[in-house]
């Protein structure tokens, strides 16, 4: 894993599966950024452009990209613990993810909803080593097998 330097402000990344919730986020706070995102300025910080430029990047590239710039990752992929070349790249690249795993249709409102609601802890929690997938509802943030 790349450790964070004073040049690369990021800290979390929102996939393509979060994108209307990314862009709110990133509106809000220099550490996230989004596939696509042209950087840009938020509070005086100054965030990078994203180098995952397209929202079509097969999972386990952006996975290895984003954690090789040691960046957590924020996701709607909620069967990802499921998915066994997923599983795989996380477990080797030492990712640390926070997977969005409500059953329901969720709206960018109802994912910045649950996001909010467990944000002191997923901020905490990024803050350990990986390899990790957490689930995030809205009442619980629990660590999947």
């Amino acid at each position: 894993m790349v450790a964070r330097g004073v040049s690369d402000p990021v800290r979390f990344y929102c996939d393509a599966d979060t994108l209307g919730l990314a862009k709110v986020l990133a509106s809000l706070r220099p550490d996230v950024t989004y596939p696509g995102d042209p950087g840009g300025k938020v509070r005086g910080r100054e965030r990078p452009a994203c180098p995952i430029d397209s929202t079509d990047v097969p999972d386990t590239t952006w996975i290895r990209i984003v954690t090789q710039h040691g960046w957590a990752i924020i996701t709607r992929d909620r069967r990802i613990a499921s998915r066994p070349e997923e599983l795989a790249t996380v477990r080797a690249t030492g990712a640390r993810v926070f997977a969005i795993t409500s059953d329901e249709q969720l709206s960018t409102w109802h994912m910045l909803e649950i996001v909010f609601s467990q944000w002191r802890k997923i901020e905490e929690l990024a803050a350990a080593p990986g390899p990790f997938i957490y689930s995030v509802t809205r009442t619980s943030l629990r660590k999947l097998a």
